[in-house]
């Protein structure tokens, strides 16, 4: 069931506020490097795109460079500041479930870390799927079970936030119903207990990084070690 939503949506706009308006962190800066490799991917064709979840906003203004964006997230206090500084962008607070954004609307659907605190997830990609277009694409990041449950210590949700994460079988599952899977793959190594602690430490892979670049983090990426799961599907040119 999950909180109501008015609990959820003071939890969001509160850390919203507090935490992402003020800091970004790697995770966030490989999702949307990755989310920008994609959309280049598409060309020039100015797209119609949804950023289902745009939470601060700070992938917003970005996304306006490959078409026309509408944003939607929960956290009604940080769209409306958000609106004010991105006007490009079309801003709309609420319950995603409960909004209408109309049926084959857009081109691309981008969605970071969003699946995991949703409640009812293969509703939630049902919805996706009905706003895309036939042979449209959807771009969404979520955090990578496995990873954050063996190797990583993470606070207990606060009150308001759901908590539901998937690991790549999971995800490629809840997918399957209305999309083809492109791309499914892990970026963003990160541990904070156990072994892969030592493994993923700054102070032992700033020298090894000196020495051969990216390369033992495309590794452990290529392994499933990464905090994010990042998935390109697209939607059938079949469907409805």
């Amino acid at each position: 069931m999950g909180a109501p939503i008015a609990m959820q949506q003071r939890f969001w706009n509160e850390w919203n506020a507090s935490t992402r308006e003020m800091h970004l962190d790697e995770v966030s800066f490989r999702q949307a490097a990755v989310v920008r490799d994609w959309l280049m991917r598409q060309g020039s064709k100015t797209l119609d795109i949804l950023e289902v979840g745009c939470g601060a906003c700070w992938f917003s203004d970005e996304l306006s460079q490959f078409g026309q964006v509408t944003g939607t997230d929960l956290s009604d206090e940080v769209l409306a500041r958000a609106q004010q500084n991105i006007p490009q962008v079309r801003f709309v607070s609420g319950d995603f479930m409960g909004l209408d954004f109309g049926i084959q609307s857009f081109d691309v659907i981008v969605c970071l870390e969003v699946l995991s605190h949703i409640a009812d997830q293969p509703a939630f990609i049902t919805k996706l799927a009905s706003h895309l277009r036939p042979g449209g694409y959807l771009m969404l990041a979520t955090q990578n079970k496995t990873v954050l449950q063996k190797y990583n210590r993470i606070p207990p949700p606060g009150p308001g936030q759901l908590r539901q994460w998937v690991d790549r079988t999971e995800l490629a599952s809840l997918l399957s119903a209305h999309f083809e899977i492109i791309e499914l793959f892990s970026v963003t190594p990160r541990a904070n207990k156990g072994l892969l602690r030592i493994l993923h430490s700054r102070t032992l892979n700033r020298p090894v990084r000196a020495l051969i670049g990216d390369r033992l983090d495309k590794l452990k990426e290529a392994m499933g070690l990464g905090w994010t799961l990042m998935v390109r599907a697209r939607k059938p040119v079949s469907a409805l």
